[in-house]
């Protein structure tokens, strides 16, 4: 008895390591898929080592800012759909995510396609080089790519861009379909042929297919602006937030896995994120940011003067919200007008300053400038969602 004893222990013994092998194993083939799924963007790594000495430095340690492209790609399965190859690829969306250092807040700002900026030298996909222009953001993304928008951004904005994520129409859609679709407010009806999208007021899930003609149409929605329709992407972008979150997707393998394999199935990237292990670093310092401190804004921008179908830059506000990004310090966003800055986050005379008692001065008093309260500028958190 005691020897059957043993045989039966030695037996349980093995069929546990052969299961927690099994587990082992069918985990070590779902890593190398999912982490075989991302491509490195070793050619925009190339051309921006080319020009390392004139790239600006980062200013604060553990801040991070990760520039994410839609491209308007037909290349890749289920893209085609979406118009003809025209042989060249476009940034149909630029957003330049700050990540504050020790991961308190998250601030996303949309960089406007039609935004008229210095491009510098890039070069180009057959080979050759192409000069400086002043030309639309998105000429910068279909003549050099990746590296070329990289280091215009860089130019525009003064911030070092430490990591950039390109995906197409197809990854988005897959996204959105992994986590079983987004919930959006809709104030008035939508019948958008172009999009192909009908959508009844109120309350709707969007599967991806038709939040990609919801993030893209830009006719038949809102006043038809470019501005309009990147307020329309933050708004979504905050309730595919929301999803996330209150799934619990980022604690739950099951649901886990296939949000990876579609996001890691689409995504190009620069070769320190193009890794499973690149892409946990970079999420589990998010995964905790409360909703109401992931923010998304547009920058100051106005009609550019000779051309009303492009923008321009509204400056200083523009270049107080890059310094603010550079430097890690905090930007606030409303949905509704400031009361004591303007719009674009410009604090007005006697906004602040220096306490000074009845009488007296700082100097003799002791008293010390107060901090300056954070800019607020247009925009909205992903607490924001417009379903509340």
């Amino acid at each position: 008895m005691v020897r059957g004893r043993r045989r039966w222990v030695r037996y349980g013994v093995g069929g546990v390591a052969v299961a927690v092998l099994g587990v082992g194993v069918a985990g070590w083939v779902v890593y190398v898929k999912l982490d075989g799924n991302i491509t490195r963007d070793d050619a925009a790594a190339a051309e921006l080592a080319r020009y390392a000495k004139e790239r600006p430095t980062s200013l604060v340690k553990d801040a991070q800012n990760i520039l994410l492209i839609g491209s308007d790609s037909r290349a890749g399965d289920g893209n085609a759909e979406y118009g003809r190859d025209s042989g060249t690829e476009r940034s149909d969306t630029a957003i330049l995510l700050h990540l504050a250092a020790g991961r308190g807040s998250a601030t996303a700002v949309s960089l406007p396609r039609d935004l008229m900026v210095q491009v510098p030298a890039c070069l180009r996909g057959d080979g050759k080089r192409a000069g400086p222009m002043f030309a639309m953001f998105n000429y910068a993304f279909q003549t050099g790519g990746s590296a070329c928008t990289i280091r215009t951004v860089e130019k525009l904005t003064g911030v070092r861009i430490d990591h950039h994520v390109v995906v197409d129409f197809s990854g988005f859609k897959d996204v959105v379909d992994a986590v079983d679709g987004v919930e959006v407010c809709l104030r008035e009806p939508i019948d958008d042929k172009a999009a192909k999208l009908r959508l009844p007021a109120g309350k709707v899930t969007l599967d991806g297919e038709q939040a990609l003609g919801y993030v893209r149409a830009r006719k038949s929605l809102g006043d038809g602006s470019d501005t309009d329709r990147m307020e329309r992407q933050q708004r979504f972008l905050g309730a595919l937030v929301n999803k996330v979150q209150s799934n619990d997707v980022l604690l739950n393998p099951v649901k886990l896995y296939p949000v990876l394999d579609a996001a890691t199935s689409s995504l190009t990237t620069d070769p320190d994120l193009a890794s499973l292990r690149g892409l946990y670093e970079l999420v589990r310092g998010l995964r905790d940011i409360p909703t109401e401190h992931v923010q998304f804004l547009t920058v100051p921008r106005e009609s550019y003067v000779y051309n009303a179908n492009r923008d321009q830059l509204v400056e200083p506000e523009a270049e107080k919200l890059f310094e603010r990004l550079r430097t890690d310090m905090p930007v606030a966003v409303s949905q509704e007008l400031p009361t004591k800055s303007d719009s674009s986050g410009s604090p007005k005379s006697g906004d602040h300053g220096p306490y000074r008692p009845p009488g007296g001065t700082p100097a003799a008093y002791g008293a010390v400038s107060p901090a300056p309260p954070a800019p607020t500028f247009p925009g909205n958190t992903a607490a924001e969602d417009g379903c509340g």
